[in-house]
């Protein structure tokens, strides 16, 4: 079966942000929002704007808003709507909720986190184990940046409580086998704790399917506003006691949440479904084979050298070129990437990087064939 053609030239009539110069290959630390998100949030604050509960009718709209993007995120996620939380972001979701699980846990209980780990993923544990005496274990990865499932199974035991791990690296590319990562977790009877960040701008996710018991994203990663949705397995939720004012509906969401962001959130949503994500990964495809084809000989790739096996996201570095230095002339010729170690310190150290990290690119549908050769251009003419 051919693939679905993109119609990039129409995606990008549909954010005011591309008539911009710049190629955006900064994605991984952020996407830029269609028209209609932005639109949405101003019309939130326009025409709806109160809290909830009221009997009138910015309330009671505010009230349907927030069902709705309930409803949203439990169709980008395919879990209940009520299984669904919203926060601030991913990390500020995730220290709540760990210290959530944190009720249940005991001295001497054990986490078990993975190289590939974002910071997010990993400091949470870290600093839940120094105000519980726990130990937190770290699976290593193979040369190839690939998670060592080897050692995680061995890390594992009748102490291990919650298996974190991310769904993709945000910092080479690299995806991580779900199921199978879910299904060492629940052998030792332990919570699976998946960090969908980098992987959400790339393909579906499908909580019910990968089996994992908790799951984060962050939806201005895929074109939508500043915030956090966490998805929580209904029957763990209800084992926890969570922290809120006595009051609250909601047991994970303290305070009033941003009611513009969830418009925002609704209408990234939207208009994911309106591409369809056949047509997203076919285009992001072509444009990864592009870059790895003709990436030129004075940069070297870390990380795997295939499209198999990873999504659009790519960390190099240029022979006698810091990652800055290469970041910044590349940014006088509108050409935005990221270098450093973008909160990824473990798969950092691992592959001997440093403090100055690697350069960072990283591709989303909106990009063009044409900003790719700028980026390769600029590559070769260092």
């Amino acid at each position: 079966m051919a693939a679905i053609a993109l119609d990039v030239d129409a995606v990008r009539a549909r954010f005011s942000a591309l008539a911009a110069p710049t190629a955006f290959f900064d994605g991984p630390g952020g996407t830029q929002c269609p028209d209609s998100v932005i639109d949405a949030i101003a019309g939130y604050l326009r025409e709806s704007n109160a809290n909830l509960g009221g009997p009138f009718g910015n309330s009671r709209r505010s009230d349907a808003l927030v069902a709705q993007a309930r409803l949203s995120a439990s169709s980008f996620l395919w879990c209940d709507p009520e299984e669904t939380i919203f926060g601030a972001n991913m990390t500020t979701l995730n220290f709540a909720l760990s210290r959530t699980v944190g009720r249940t846990l005991a001295a001497g209980d054990e986490i078990v986190v993975t190289r590939l780990d974002h910071d997010g993923n990993v400091s949470p544990w870290l600093e839940l184990a120094h105000d519980l005496d726990l130990t937190v274990r770290v699976a290593d990865i193979r040369d190839d940046t690939t998670l060592d499932y080897d050692d995680l199974e061995r890390l594992l035991n009748d102490r291990t409580r919650v298996v974190a791990f991310p769904l993709a690296s945000n910092a080479v590319g690299t995806v991580v086998d779900a199921r199978r990562v879910v299904e060492l977790a629940h052998s030792a009877g332990a919570i699976a704790w998946a960090d969908a960040v980098h992987y959400a701008p790339h393909g579906p996710i499908d909580v019910a399917a990968l089996g994992v018991d908790v799951l984060l994203c962050s939806p201005y990663k895929f074109f939508g506003p500043h915030l956090g949705v966490a998805y929580v397995r209904a029957e763990l939720a209800a084992s926890w006691r969570t922290y809120k004012v006595r009051p609250a509906h909601h047991r994970f969401e303290t305070g009033t949440l941003p009611h513009e962001l969830l418009a925002g959130f609704v209408a990234a949503v939207e208009y994911v479904d309106s591409i369809g994500w056949e047509a997203i990964q076919s285009h992001e495809r072509a444009l990864a084979l592009r870059f790895l084809s003709c990436l030129p000989d004075r940069c070297t790739l870390r990380g795997l050298p295939g499209l198999d096996g990873r999504v659009p996201t790519f960390a190099f570095t240029v022979a006698g070129l810091s990652p800055r230095t290469v970041a910044e002339r590349l940014g006088s010729r509108d050409i935005a990437v990221w270098d450093g170690n973008y909160y990824a310190v473990e798969v950092m150290e691992r592959l001997a990087l440093g403090e100055e990290g690697a350069v960072r690119a990283g591709f989303v549908h909106y990009n063009t064939m044409a900003e790719v050769d700028r980026l390769l251009a600029g590559l070769e003419e260092m």
